[in-house]
């Protein structure tokens, strides 16, 4: 029986056509907007001006492809289904200068292994159209029509014959927004083509086909994107580079708007990628990414575009003359770029010591017997008699003296106390004013409450010099004193216990300087502040506190982007976000993290799009963790912002009272020591 199993499966065996189309069809569709991107690629290679794609349920059930191209005859119409039958390739040397983005003749075959598909095509020479019906590869209908000149095309139920696939289908509104953008990118690499996307019934996307990239970009990316981008047009030997890039003051927390393109067709290359970002090295931070929407034109003999099922990678015969284009190229157009002109005003306007005095003129007051002087406002408030000091608490301040009051042991009060302040009480008719250093009465207090009039029921009492008379009580029992030890144990929790460091400075707003013992300390004070954000957030049971925006925050993504993030509202809630579609790739952010600042949400949205991109590689503790690291990295304090004196105290305390404050959650270290020794080895001591 062994036997005969190892000789049955050892047998090599041909496949059957239909199986060869479905492994094929695995291939080259992927998913909707594979199907998608293929057939408005064929829409373009056949001359159309306007394309429109039509989807319903994410394309899965309905993905309707219109061209105003030129059409096919009928005989040519039943040959396009078949496999590596195409109109753009015919000897092995046109392998070598492909100029169409189609080439191989496997795409319309592999749609129709896999979906059902009508198709509808007319020459502008022909009376008639060609009307065809296919299901799962196989003509079930082919017939005449009338129909305009052009192609339509419409694929139903993608992946019917093939339920493994199907089990690998994300929602539809992700699937939906992934058409969007795959046609979106074909939209900037051929601004001459008017392109429209319908989603559901709504249009997602329409642009102008006027020629101009400008225009593509601001259809697809946004009128804001647009405004933040610098042309760029640059020769190099026998390349041309031409498109648009970011200004460094426009960077992204992701590389999701880097969009390249050789002759035409959209690739992904880390040659092109690394030069983008080496020309932008000295004037952008580091964990941030330029946009650009490039252009390189070079002869087809010096790239290999027949590496890729997909066509998405590419091969150039020269990957050092594409770097050093790509390069000098954006340098060039950011150092012509204008500068943006950036003014830090101080914290407070300067005042003159001795404000001017203005005098009214002799003449204008010569009918009256005084001189009337005017005097501005600031010299006014000076010359103003000065208000009684006030007797506040900070909040710091009142926050140590009540945990001390939980603390200390409970002492009974005393009952001449008790008639004490019921008397004050009956005699000023208003209640006990509160005493600087804490909430009681201190022992040594012997003031009288004035009689003026002061609100009853206030939430704070403000006894101020004026409103107090020093005159002693009469006939009122003297105030116990509290115990000794509870004093004493009051008075050293106050006080700060003496520290074992003492805080320099601060370097490059960025390291806090402490000196220990014989070292000296650098700690970064945004990976320390990141490292304890995160801890916090990690060990709250419940959902991030929220903050509630006066307005919302309008945030400009990915369209694929945002439909992820729309799609994960609930998950959203738990890390303190709030946000609502605002159409064509806009989120309407209503409420963030308490501890993120609002300038930083819509990075901190797209950094959190681009981790649940990847959310299938990772567990379900793990995205919280990757979650929580952006919300916790974007909430910190910056390096290079200045910090003052108490966020530095914080931080250091912090970092050296914790054993679990030694790295940022991303691995960097917080703290790096410098013993003496090595100190003094470096000036050769």
């Amino acid at each position: 029986m062994y036997d005969q199993e190892v000789k049955y499966m050892a047998k090599i065996q041909q496949l059957s056509p239909h199986v060869a189309d479905l492994i094929a069809a695995g291939e080259v569709v992927e998913r909707p907007a594979s199907a998608a991107k293929e057939l408005v690629e064929n829409s373009i290679d056949a001359g159309a001006k306007n394309v429109t794609v039509e989807i319903q349920n994410g394309g899965m059930t309905f993905l309707r492809v219109t061209d105003d191209g030129c059409g096919m005859l009928p005989e040519d119409a039943q040959t396009a289904f078949l496999r590596h039958a195409t109109s753009k390739l015919r000897t092995e040397r046109d392998l070598e200068a492909i100029h169409t983005l189609g080439f191989r003749g496997e795409a319309l075959a592999a749609i129709c292994a896999v979906s059902r598909i009508d198709l509808m095509t007319k020459t502008a020479e022909s009376d008639f159209g060609t009307s065809l019906h296919l299901e799962a590869g196989e003509i079930t209908v082919f017939e005449e029509a009338g129909c305009p000149n052009g192609t339509t095309i419409i694929v139903r139920d993608l992946f019917f014959n093939t339920p493994a696939r199907m089990k690998f289908m994300k929602r539809d509104t992700v699937e939906g927004a992934a058409v969007v953008s795959a046609v979106a990118k074909l939209a900037l690499a051929h601004p001459e083509v008017s392109i429209r996307v319908i989603k559901d019934g709504k249009e997602e996307l329409h642009t102008t086909g006027d020629g101009q990239l400008l225009s593509a970009i601001r259809s697809v990316m946004g009128r804001q994107s647009a405004q933040e981008m610098v042309e760029l047009n640059s020769h190099f030997e026998k390349y041309t580079l031409t498109g648009f890039i970011s200004k460094p003051s426009a960077t992204r927390g992701n590389r999701s708007n880097q969009i390249f393109f050789v002759n035409g067709r959209h690739v992904r290359s880390k040659t092109m990628t690394a030069a983008l970002e080496a020309a932008y090295a000295n004037c952008m931070m580091v964990g941030r990414f330029p946009s650009c929407v490039l252009h390189l034109r070079l002869p087809e003999n010096l790239v290999d575009v027949n590496v890729h099922p997909a066509k998405i990678e590419v091969k150039f015969i020269n990957e050092r003359d594409i770097f050093d284009c790509i390069r000098y190229g954006v340098e060039g157009a950011l150092d012509k770029a204008p500068a943006k002109v950036q003014m830090k005003l101080p914290e407070k306007p300067a005042q003159p010591k001795n404000p001017p005095v203005q005098v009214a003129s002799p003449s204008a007051v010569a009918t009256k017997q005084e001189t009337f002087r005017t005097v501005s406002v600031e010299a006014y408030r000076a010359q103003a008699p000065k208000q009684a000091p006030r007797h506040t608490m900070s909040a710091e301040d009142y926050r140590a003296f009540a945990k001390v009051l939980q603390q200390a042991p409970r002492v009974q009060p005393h009952e001449a106390v008790l008639q004490r302040l019921e008397a004050i009480e009956k005699a000023a008719n208003k209640p006990v004013g509160t005493s600087e250093d804490n909430n009681v009465i201190q022992p040594e207090t012997k003031a009288v409450v004035n009689e003026g009039k002061a609100p009853r029921g206030s939430a704070e009492f403000v006894c101020t010099s004026d409103s107090v008379s020093q005159a002693p009580l009469k006939d009122m029992p003297d105030l116990p004193t509290l115990d000794t030890d509870v004093q004493e144990a009051a008075q050293q929790t106050l006080e700060l216990p003496t520290q074992a460091w003492r805080v320099i400075g601060e370097v490059l707003d960025t390291y806090i300087l402490v000196e220990q013992g014989r070292s000296l300390l650098l700690i970064d004070k945004h990976a320390a502040h990141e490292r304890l954000l995160f801890e916090k957030f990690r060990k709250q049971n419940e959902p991030i506190m929220p903050q509630l925006l006066l307005s919302p925050i309008l945030c400009e993504l990915e369209r694929e982007e945002a439909a992820l993030l729309c799609e994960n509202e609930e998950l959203l809630s738990q890390y303190g976000f709030s946000v609502s579609d605002y159409g064509e790739g806009t989120l309407a952010v209503h409420q963030i993290p308490s501890e993120l600042k609002a300038d930083a949400a819509c990075d901190t949205l797209s950094e959190i799009a681009a981790n649940l991109k990847n959310g299938k590689k990772l567990s379900k503790n793990e995205l919280r963790d990757t979650l929580l690291h952006t919300v916790a990295c974007k909430a910190a304090v910056k390096g290079g912002q200045h910090s003052d004196e108490k966020e530095r105290q914080a931080i250091v305390r912090e970092v050296l009272c914790r054993e679990d404050l030694k790295y940022c959650p991303h691995g960097r270290p917080i703290c790096v020591e410098l013993t003496a020794a090595q100190l003094e080895k470096q000036f050769k001591r």
